[in-house]
């Protein structure tokens, strides 16, 4: 399953306010007064980032997938504002969401879960997800250089050449990346106040990493959640699929109307929680009966099959990702099950 037919029919809020602000290289989307969606204009996959403009600051959570993509949205949220950027949340350590950091001016602080310090200040470029997003990148670069020597016209070719330029640049940037950790951390909750804003970093629990942070706004009811929850299930690699329920139950408990999740719009729809939490539940569930059967990993792969998800999550057709399915085998040998 890719992530892009899972971000299916929800209430995009993206309406609710004013004008989207549109600079060269991103698209802001005002969800509410002052506080922003910040989404390449590029075709490429990457993260979301928030931006929220306070009395006399703005504080941004995660900084894109390069610090080529970092430095674009630097210089994207003075279309917006003037105000100094002082704060920087990372969301989780995945590549696509931290590895802009290093692009940000110096000064700024940069907040995040003691596990995504740990993973950030140790050998984050030889993380699976960094390897395999890096991989891919380089065969997406020669998939298009093999379309600019196959083109049967100039059209063709020029067409094709001009994706491959944008392609390069930025596989060129991801050899830039000089991984930045948090230098202040939180456990389990850590409040900011600026101004009359109070701005609430909550670990949940685990889920999409050992140490997901959600950035939560009480007074405008708003969170960005990242990749702990999606309009759809999330990428699993490094999940923790067992404890997953239990997350979004807690984030169940918050009083908001808007989603701003790590990929995809924003929405406004909660009982896509429930949905994604029933999803999990018999993941897990199906996946155990496997393991506990001795099937392997990838035949186990092939036979899951989640469609009875469809109504609700868009599931249409059996199979797994072998990563997750990976990953929940890896969790239950763990546990001992």
């Amino acid at each position: 399953m890719r992530l892009a037919s899972l971000l299916l029919c929800f209430c995009s809020v993206g309406a609710l306010s004013a004008e989207v602000v549109v600079t060269e290289s991103h698209r802001l989307t005002p969800v509410l007064p002052g506080i922003y969606l910040a989404q390449t204009a590029a075709p490429l996959f990457n993260s979301n980032a928030l931006i929220i403009v306070n009395a006399e600051d703005v504080l941004v959570v995660d900084s894109h997938i390069t610090p080529a993509k970092g430095q674009q949205l630097v210089e994207s949220i003075k279309a917006v504002t003037d105000k100094p950027i002082t704060t920087l949340v990372n969301s989780h350590f995945h590549y696509d969401h931290a590895h802009g950091n290093q692009s940000f001016p110096a000064g700024v602080q940069i907040i995040g879960h003691e596990f995504t310090r740990m993973k950030m200040a140790g050998e984050p470029l030889q993380e699976h997800t960094f390897v395999r997003g890096l991989a891919g990148t380089k065969g997406w670069v020669e998939r298009l250089r093999a379309q600019v020597e196959a083109a049967g016209s100039e059209d063709e070719a020029a067409k094709a050449q001009a994706q491959l330029d944008v392609m390069q640049a930025h596989l060129d940037s991801w050899h830039e990346v000089a991984p930045v950790a948090p230098d202040v951390t939180l456990k389990e909750r850590l409040t900011l106040f600026r101004g009359d804003r109070e701005i609430q970093l909550l670990f949940l629990g685990r889920a999409h990493t050992g140490g997901d942070v959600s950035v939560y706004l009480p007074k405008e009811k708003l969170i960005f959640t990242g990749d702990m929850m999606l309009a759809g299930p999330s990428w699993l690699g490094d999940g923790y699929v067992d404890e997953w329920d239990e997350t979004l139950e807690a984030l169940k408990q918050l009083d908001f109307h808007v989603i701003v999740p790590g990929h995809g719009p924003a929405f406004t729809d909660r009982s896509r929680i429930d949905y994604v939490q029933a999803f999990y539940r018999d993941l897990w569930t199906k996946t155990e009966a496997l393991y506990q059967r001795g099937v392997p990993i990838e035949e186990a792969a092939g036979q899951i099959d989640m469609t009875n998800h469809k109504e609700s999550l868009g599931i249409n057709a059996p199979g797994f990702d072998p990563l997750g399915v990976a990953r929940m085998y890896q969790r239950m040998e763990e546990l001992g099950l």
